[in-house]
């Protein structure tokens, strides 16, 4: 896209205006499902269709991919579904309130690769405390990755972080996917024969 940015559609929504009217309002009563980093949002609709009465939210940096993934939600008809432009911390910090989200989804995040690059890597302890305050008790928290080396940073900081519990213990991660649509990515990493690392964790219940 090019020139100014376009009219916003309805599934598409302001960082602003979620802090400022709440949840209820713009996308439906928690507990709800989260998407961190959609891409180009096959996943996230994928799965807000096959849960018509669970209201889903989708994070992304990106303008461009925001508003593909809000077009494509209206030409579904989906009303259960609402995607938002904004930084995930912006999201946490400001946006969610403490256990909001039943399930939360991270799927191929930027491994950030070179050393001088760790700190903007996603899964860091702050982050992920800010994350688990928003998760509900015996929320599901689900990550994937193809790169290995950041698949052993992922586990290093969710294995710290507080109140979540590892389900594939004693292992650090499974090597099959969840019950879940695959992405386009991922069908072709694996056709690729490329290893994936996939998490899933679960917010402990408040004795």
């Amino acid at each position: 896209m090019s020139g100014r940015d376009p009219a916003p559609l309805a599934a598409q929504l302001e960082s602003e205006a979620l802090a400022r009217e709440g949840l209820g309002p713009l996308v439906g009563p928690p507990p709800l499902v989260l998407e961190i980093g959609f891409g180009r949002a096959e996943l996230l609709i994928g799965l807000a269709e096959a849960r018509p009465g669970v209201p889903f939210l989708g994070v992304e940096v990106s303008r461009k991919r925001v508003f593909k993934a809000a077009r494509r939600i209206e030409r579904r008809e989906l009303s259960n579904v609402k995607v938002v432009h904004a930084t995930a911390e912006y999201l946490l910090e400001r946006v969610l309130p403490p256990a909001s989200v039943c399930e939360c989804w991270i799927n191929f995040p930027d491994p950030w690769p070179k050393k001088r690059h760790w700190k903007r890597r996603l899964f860091q302890a702050p982050f992920l405390e800010r994350l688990s305050g928003v998760l509900a008790p015996g929320a599901a928290l689900y990550a994937a990755t193809d790169h290995l080396d950041y698949a052993e940073w992922i586990h290093e900081a969710l294995s710290a972080a507080p109140g979540l519990e590892n389900r594939a213990a004693p292992t650090r991660w499974f090597d099959q996917p969840p019950e879940r649509p695959e992405t386009s990515y991922e069908t072709q990493w694996l056709a690729e024969g490329r290893r994936i690392a996939y998490f899933e964790y679960r917010r402990q219940e408040i004795s």
